[in-house]
């Protein structure tokens, strides 16, 4: 079983990596958190999970930090939940967030993120609930993260609301959380327009 990786970082998109250790160079399956820890470093350490399929290529999974390998696992666990569904849970919100909104039971945060359904969400908060624990205690309030500190619910209307519009849930996502950070008290209609206003400037 593979732990971490450590070496160059070789080649990098937003959906994977390839680390050169050793002369060996491993693709690693990622999320767009992990990728934006990357994005300015010649060099890193990415913990592991390996995912052995029956009939197919054993697939390896990178995540900047144990608290996101540790999330995806639990997601992992979820009945329904596959590995590009639980990347896509990681990728959409930080540790931190994902378990403030799971504590929390904030089924709308998790909706808001393509292929989560509410049958899926409401799996995943019953499941997961009482596995995680939320920092700084339950609530939002916390000079941790500025997008968490702003109502969920916001975000996730926002999102929810422009990806129906057929924009791509990554670059939705990465967009509202950008505008919540510097403006948290926006509404739902104000943060769309900054979105598509940023979007569509592109």
């Amino acid at each position: 079983m593979i732990a971490y990786i450590e070496g160059k970082v070789d080649e990098l998109t937003t959906e994977t990596v390839i680390l050169e250790a050793a002369g060996v160079g491993y693709e690693l399956a990622i999320s767009l958190q992990t990728y934006e820890s990357l994005r300015a470093k010649e060099r890193a350490r990415l913990y592991v999970y390996e995912q052995v399929r029956q009939d197919q290529a054993t697939q390896l999974y990178g995540f900047a930090t144990r608290q996101e390998r540790s999330l995806f696992l639990l997601l992992l666990a979820v009945s329904g939940v596959g590995g590009q569904t639980a990347r896509s849970v990681v990728s959409a919100y930080s540790p931190d967030e994902l378990t403030r909104i799971i504590a929390n039971e904030d089924k709308r945060a998790l909706t808001a993120i393509k292929g989560i359904g509410k049958k899926a969400a409401e799996r995943i908060v019953v499941e997961l609930r009482d596995k995680v624990e939320a920092p700084m205690g339950a609530g939002y309030a916390t000079d941790a993260s500025p997008v968490a500190a702003a109502a969920s619910s916001t975000m996730a209307e926002a999102v929810s609301a422009l990806t129906m519009l057929g924009f791509q849930h990554q670059q939705v996502n990465k967009s509202v959380m950008a505008i919540l950070s510097e403006q948290p008290n926006l509404t739902v209609e104000e943060v769309i327009k900054h979105a598509l206003k940023q979007m569509t400037a592109k």
